[in-house]
């Protein structure tokens, strides 16, 4: 799942660093690919009260994936957009399997926010209000020694508000060739685009109707 609906299962949350901790696996790898941690492994590292909520986050992030990949809903849905998005994607680098995943998880952060169960100020506040030395402290005792190169992503993530323009069904697109460009070099041309933009709002359009069920789904399994 991507950055608003790992926020939705604790967005009633008083605390900054257990949010955090719930999207921090995402900004660590949006920051540098090549980072790579599993805090979880070793949790005796973490003494104080913020380095604990901060690792609670991470490992609701990890449960929350877990849940939702192994489930029939990501199953069925990205088979259903592989097979819409496949014929427009023959002569791409572009994986229809990979597209398809990502695309879902955009789908669910868009929907979120449209069908107001989230604000995506909300997320940005949390993230603002938590504790920078803490913070660093965690990612030093996961072997991130370049902070400051860190901390100038995530102050620009925050900047940026990028995750509000995911209310817009056209922006999807948009945002799946930014996410293809890091891997790839002129993943899509306009033409793609343009095609997979038609089926991907269309798609969009139809999850409108049993979106909430993942949700409830997830939520049961996390929380019992």
């Amino acid at each position: 799942m991507n950055f608003l609906s790992h926020f939705y299962f604790d967005r009633h949350s008083e605390d900054p660093h257990l949010v955090l901790g719930t999207v921090l696996p995402d900004l660590v790898k949006n920051a540098r690919k090549d980072w790579n941690i599993h805090p979880e492994k070793k949790a005796e590292l973490f003494t104080s009260d913020i380095e604990n909520s901060i690792l609670n986050g991470w490992r609701r992030h990890l449960a929350v994936d877990r849940h939702f990949h192994n489930s029939t809903f990501f199953f069925e849905h990205t088979s259903a957009i592989r097979a819409r998005i496949a014929p427009y994607l023959q002569d791409s680098i572009v994986r229809p399997s990979f597209l398809a995943h990502i695309s879902l998880e955009l789908m669910l952060d868009s929907t979120l926010l449209t069908k107001n169960h989230i604000e995506a100020e909300d997320l940005y506040k949390h993230l603002r209000q938590s504790d920078r030395l803490g913070m660093i402290k965690f990612l030093e005792l996961n072997d991130i020694d370049d902070t400051d190169y860190f901390l100038k992503f995530f102050d620009k993530f925050i900047q940026s508000n990028y995750l509000n323009s995911y209310r817009q069904s056209h922006n999807i697109i948009y945002a799946l060739n930014r996410i293809c460009m890091r891997i790839w070099k002129d993943p899509l041309t306009e033409s793609q685009m343009h095609n997979l933009s038609k089926i991907l709002t269309e798609y969009h359009d139809n999850l409108q109707g049993n979106y909430i069920e993942i949700f409830d789904e997830i939520s049961l399994a996390i929380d019992h």
